[in-house]
């Protein structure tokens, strides 16, 4: 027996055929459409849990899209970790990895130069104490022994530099640590810097400097002084380099003057000699051919030159007369004025003259006989 429902029975929707002018509410099929909805509808339903389900597995799915891709910038370095063990170590840009908890990335900035500075006191070879100023500038070189290879780097790092500075110091004495600690920050980097690879920290050293070095300041003042002399010592010692390097070429000079005179002297000396006994040769043969002739030559050449360098006197009509030579005659020197005035008479008075001319002409008279003496 059937039974029949009473009043009017309501239209099944779903029975109803879509687009039917006047059949109630219409809307799209599902699957039909494009895009991303239609991705989105052709997940699966798990679970039959409807809508909510499969929005999460759209969560699920863009989280490990997100998590798998990874950026790294230019200044950066990827460790990647699996499971907490290193892997590899990404580079600059874009990166894939497998999602966490498989695997984890950690950035380091392997291009960010990092400083450390102190001063520290340390005891030099001659048992001196000086405070040296330290200042270093380091990077990460591997990123993997940055963060594995030990416990701090970067302490590890500050520990070795003072270990390295006062092993380089302590070998030195005070004045190359005061005045030449060039060379000890060469070999101070080059200490530390092995040091560093020893420990594996995985940090390069890119600059090491010692800037200052100074005594503690109980003992300044002293140190002042012989700094004071020191300075002074080299003063010193600039100016007698400038001394002698002024006096030893001018003493070269007139030692190489003296020289070339003496040399000049010489060779006229022994040009003179060889000329004179040429002419003595000479001579000799002319004397033997005429004797008295030569006799006489070689007497007129004598008086000549004698009479020539003395100043000539001349007797005659019972005077004494002084010749002065002209000034500017050949071979002869101007004559004084005062013996260019000279008169005969007051040189020489005349001869038989009268006392009284005598003592006119500015003379005493001589005395005439034995009874004028005895007067």
């Amino acid at each position: 027996m059937s039974i029949e429902p009473s009043g009017p029975q309501r239209p099944n929707p779903a029975t109803m055929a879509w687009n039917t002018p006047g059949s109630g509410p219409q809307r799209r099929p599902r699957g039909n459409g494009g895009g991303l909805g239609n991705l989105f509808d052709r997940l699966p339903d798990f679970g039959g849990g409807g809508g909510g389900l499969r929005w999460l597995w759209i969560v699920l799915a863009l989280w490990l899209a997100f998590n798998c891709f990874v950026l790294v910038a230019e200044q950066q370095r990827g460790v990647v970790l699996r499971f907490g063990q290193f892997v590899r170590v990404m580079q600059p840009g874009p990166n894939l990895k497998l999602p966490w908890p498989l695997e984890r990335v950690i950035k380091v900035n392997a291009t960010e130069i990092k400083t450390f500075s102190d001063t520290v006191p340390v005891l030099t070879r001659d048992e001196n104490i000086v405070s040296v100023e330290i200042n270093v500038q380091y990077r990460i070189g591997d990123p993997e022994l940055y963060l594995f290879g030990t416990r701090s780097a970067d302490d590890v790092l500050k520990e070795a530099t003072l270990s390295a500075v006062r092993e380089q110091v302590g070998r030195s004495e005070l004045d190359t640590v005061l005045g030449a600690r060039s060379a000890l920050a060469v070999s101070s980097k080059q200490t530390l810097q092995r040091a560093l690879q020893d420990y594996r920290t995985g940090l390069v050293v890119t600059e090491l400097n010692l800037p200052n070095a100074r005594p503690p300041e109980e003992v300044k003042p002293a140190f002042d002084d012989v700094n004071g002399a020191q300075q002074d010592k080299d003063r010193l010692k600039n100016e007698a380099e400038a001394y002698a390097s002024k006096v030893v070429p001018e003493a070269r000079g007139q030692a190489a003057r003296v020289r070339t005179v003496a040399e000049g002297y010489k060779a006229a000396s022994i040009a003179r000699a060889t000329g004179d006994a040429e002419r003595f040769s000479l001579l000799v043969e002319q004397y033997k051919a005429a004797p008295e002739v030569t006799r006489k030559r070689l007497w007129l050449e004598t008086v000549q030159q004698v009479l020539a360098e003395n100043r000539k006197v001349v007797g005659g009509d019972g005077r004494q007369l002084i010749y002065v030579p002209m000034a500017g005659a050949a071979g002869t020197a101007p004559a004084p004025a005062a013996q260019q005035a000279l008169v005969p008479e007051l040189v020489s008075p005349v001869v038989g003259a009268t006392p009284a001319e005598s003592v006119r002409n500015g003379r005493q008279p001589r005395p005439q006989g034995r009874e004028e003496v005895q007067r």
